[in-house]
Formats: C-alpha cells, sequence, structure tokens
C-alpha cells in the first residue's frame, strides 16, 4: 500500500509561484547583464566592430539568449536608451518631467527642471545617440535606427511643449512645433557634445545654459 500523500494544493501554487519568480529574476538579471556588456563594447569597439558573440561572452549568456532578448544590436540600443532615459534616480527622469508640468507651475520653473534633467540623463544617453548617428553615415539598418529614435526625442518633446503652452506663459507668437522644435533642439546629445565633453563645461553649468536658453527663447 502507497502511503505517500499527494502535495496539498496550496503549496504546490506557492512552490509554481516560487519558481515563476525565480526564473523572472534571474531572466531579468540576464537582461541587465547583456545590456551592461553592449554598452561597455559599443562604447569601446564602436558599432559595427561590436559582435553579438562579444557581447553574449561579456555577460555569462548564450547568443541565442541576446537574440531572444533583444533581437540584434538595433534591439540592444534601444534597451540601452530606454535605460539612460530613466536618469539616476528611483524615479524614471521621464516620470519626474511630467511631475514638474503639475497645473499652477510657472513655466520658468518647468524649464529650470526640464534643464536638470537633461543635464541628468545627456552623460547616460548622449554616448550612446552619438555613437548611433556616427555608424548611420554608413549603415542603413543604423540609420532606419537614428530617424526612429528622433521621431521619438521629437514626439516627447511636442508632448512636453503642449504642455508648456498650456501654462499661458509661451511668447504668443511662439507656435507648438516651434516649441517643439527648441526643446527638441536643446535636448539634442550635440549639444550635450560641444559643451560639456568637448568644451569641458561643468554639468551644473550645461543644465542652467539649457533652461536659460529655453526660457530667452520661448518666454
Amino acid at each position: 500500500m502507497n502511503l505517500t500523500m499527494d502535495p496539498q494544493p496550496d503549496a504546490v501554487n506557492e512552490r509554481r509561484a516560487y519558481d515563476a519568480t525565480r526564473r523572472q529574476a534571474g531572466a531579468q538579471r540576464n537582461r541587465d547583464a547583456i545590456v551592461a556588456a553592449a554598452e561597455r563594447r559599443f562604447l569601446e569597439d564602436g558599432y559595427a566592430a561590436t559582435t553579438i558573440a562579444s557581447i553574449a561572452a561579456d555577460a555569462g549568456v548564450s547568443v541565442h539568449t541576446v537574440y531572444k532578448s533583444f533581437g540584434g544590436k538595433p534591439g540592444l540600443i534601444r534597451s540601452i536608451r530606454a535605460r539612460a532615459l530613466e536618469g539616476d534616480g528611483p524615479v524614471p527622469a521621464e516620470q519626474r518631467s511630467d511631475r514638474l508640468q503639475a497645473p499652477g507651475v510657472d513655466a520658468r520653473t518647468i524649464l529650470q527642471g526640464w534643464g536638470a534633467l537633461t543635464a541628468e540623463v545627456a552623460p547616460r544617453v548622449a554616448p550612446i545617440l552619438l555613437l548611433v548617428r556616427d555608424a548611420a553615415a554608413t549603415d542603413p539598418e543604423i540609420r532606419l535606427l537614428q530617424d526612429e529614435l528622433d521621431a521619438d526625442r521629437l514626439r516627447r518633446m511636442t508632448d512636453n511643449a503642449g504642455r508648456l503652452l498650456d501654462t499661458g506663459q509661451v511668447r504668443p507668437e511662439i507656435s507648438l512645433a516651434t516649441a517643439a522644435d527648441l526643446l527638441w533642439t536643446y535636448s539634442a546629445p550635440e549639444v550635450y557634445e560641444l559643451l560639456v565633453a568637448r568644451r569641458g563645461w561643468p554639468i551644473e553649468a550645461f543644465a542652467r545654459f539649457v533652461s536659460d536658453a529655453l526660457a530667452n527663447a520661448l518666454l
């Protein structure tokens, strides 16, 4: 006679939930390791010279895992950029940007906050965007990616411009498109490259420059 009792349903469900949580945590650790390895490789070796095999080896995963998780080098660039745009704090920079635009907030205060956030994320995101720009000159696939990233940044700047116009403090001759173009320009990686990377401006001075230039142009 078999006296072994089957596990209780609650115990089985708890074990399955625990196993699923462990698998999810392990998958996220792998993704984080792949993104970090890809960023290092891209910035050290360049886009064209970096291989998926070298990224996989650095991250301690298989080539298949990299392709399955990201689909190739363009997908890795998207993930590196997304992580960089979160900024340094526990709350992603985009969410903090949205909070700056609460009803009743002064437009100049909003622009000062945007200048600070631009300076926070630029050291993280500008190098990878500049890498994409340089690679796009000779790689049609990466040129399409550059167009995609540019369009996404313009979309976000257009959303921001619309909220800024809602304050009623933007000069009346400034259209939504013009305001969006100005925000898009002063958040461009090339501005960070010129002033901080090449001219050695302190990041605090860069933040003030962005906010003051936008205020002078828009308000």
